[in-house]
C-alpha cells in the first residue's frame, strides 16, 4: 500500500513538473509594421525611377517590403534592402510610388507618404557615357553616417543622376543636380570605401571615382579600429598586385587574410620580420579580362586574433 501511495505521489509530482516546463504558446502577432519614413524617388532615365526610404519598426521583426507605384505592386524586397529601381517606365510620365512593410505573420503597414517622379523624355541613342565625378570626399557624422561631396561630371546631353558605391554595391542614387550624398545605417568602427557614378538618361554609367575611405568612429568603450590603412589593388595581365600600411599593433604583423568578394581566398605570411612601412603582395589570377573583384585585407593581432577588416578596394583583371 506504501508502495502504491509512493509511486502515485512520484506521477502526480512528474505530471505537475511536466506542465510547468511546458511553455505557453506566444501571442498571435497583430501588430503592423511602421510605414516606412523618408520615401524619395528620382528619375534615372527615360524608363526608370530610383526609390528609397528608411528602415520601418516592428514589435518582432521587420521581413520585407512592397514598393507600389500608382497604387499597384511593383516590387517585392527583403527586409535587408532599402532601395530598388522601377523600370519598364513610360517616357515623360508622371508617377505615384508608395511603400508599405510587413512581418512575418503577414501584418503589413499604412503606406508611406506618396511621392512623385517624371521620367525623362525619351532621347536619341546615346552611347557616350559621362565623365568620372572628380574629388570625392567623405567626412563622418557621427558613428554611423557620412556625408560625400564630389565635382559634376560632364555629359554630351546631360547627367541625370549620381550612383554611391560601397564595395561596388549601390547604397545610394541622388539626382544629376546634386553633388552631394548623406548615407545612414553604417557601423561603429568600420572601415568603408565610397566611390560614385554618374548616369546619363540613356543608363550609361561612368567610370567609378576614385575611392574616398572613412573609418566610423567606435562605441564607446570599444577598442581602436585595427584594419590595414590605405590599400591599393593594380591589375597586369594575369596578376593583381596590393599594397597596404599595417596596423599598429606593438608587434610586427606577420600574418595578413586575404579576402575577394567577401570571401577568404589565401593567408599572407612573412616567414621573417615583416618589411618597414608599407607592404606588398601580388597574385596570380586565371578568371578573364574584365572579371571584378572586391578585395580587403586584415591582420592578424599580437593575441592571435583577427584584426579589422580594411576598407575594399575593386580591381578589374586584365
Amino acid at each position: 500500500m506504501q508502495r502504491q501511495l509512493a509511486a502515485s505521489l512520484l506521477t502526480a509530482l512528474a505530471l505537475a513538473l511536466t506542465a510547468c516546463s511546458t511553455a505557453a504558446p506566444a501571442p498571435e502577432d497583430t501588430r503592423a509594421p511602421t510605414a516606412p519614413a523618408g520615401v524619395t524617388a528620382t528619375a534615372g532615365s527615360a524608363s526608370t525611377v530610383h526609390v528609397m526610404w528608411n528602415a520601418a519598426t516592428d514589435d518582432r521583426a521587420v521581413t520585407g517590403y512592397a514598393v507600389y507605384r500608382d497604387g499597384r505592386e511593383v516590387r517585392d524586397l527583403p527586409a535587408t534592402t532599402l532601395m530598388t529601381d522601377v523600370v519598364g517606365i513610360a517616357p515623360a510620365t508622371r508617377h505615384r510610388f508608395t511603400v508599405r512593410a510587413r512581418d512575418a505573420a503577414g501584418n503589413v503597414s499604412p503606406p508611406s507618404a506618396a511621392v512623385t517622379a517624371t521620367t525623362l523624355p525619351a532621347a536619341a541613342e546615346d552611347r557616350t557615357p559621362p565623365t568620372a565625378p572628380t574629388a570625392l570626399r567623405v567626412t563622418a557624422d557621427g558613428s554611423r553616417a557620412a556625408s560625400l561631396r564630389w565635382s559634376p561630371s560632364r555629359d554630351d546631353t546631360r547627367v541625370t543622376a549620381y550612383d554611391v558605391y560601397q564595395a561596388d554595391t549601390r547604397v545610394h542614387t541622388v539626382p544629376g543636380t546634386a553633388t552631394t550624398a548623406h548615407l545612414t545605417g553604417l557601423r561603429p568602427g568600420t572601415a568603408y570605401a565610397f566611390t560614385v557614378r554618374a548616369r546619363d538618361a540613356a543608363e550609361n554609367s561612368s567610370p567609378d571615382s576614385a575611392p574616398a575611405d572613412l573609418t566610423t568612429a567606435p562605441s564607446p568603450g570599444a577598442p581602436p579600429n585595427t584594419a590595414p590603412q590605405d590599400l591599393t589593388a593594380t591589375a597586369a595581365k594575369g596578376e593583381i598586385t596590393l599594397t597596404w600600411t599595417p596596423p599598429k599593433t606593438g608587434a610586427p604583423v606577420t600574418h595578413h587574410e586575404l579576402h575577394l568578394d567577401g570571401r577568404f581566398a589565401t593567408t599572407i605570411v612573412w616567414g621573417t620580420t615583416p618589411p618597414p612601412g608599407r607592404a606588398t603582395y601580388t597574385f596570380p589570377v586565371q578568371d578573364p579580362p574584365g572579371t571584378r573583384y572586391v578585395v580587403t585585407l586584415r591582420a592578424q593581432l599580437p593575441d592571435g586574433t583577427w584584426g579589422d577588416f580594411s576598407a575594399p578596394r575593386t580591381v578589374t583583371v586584365r
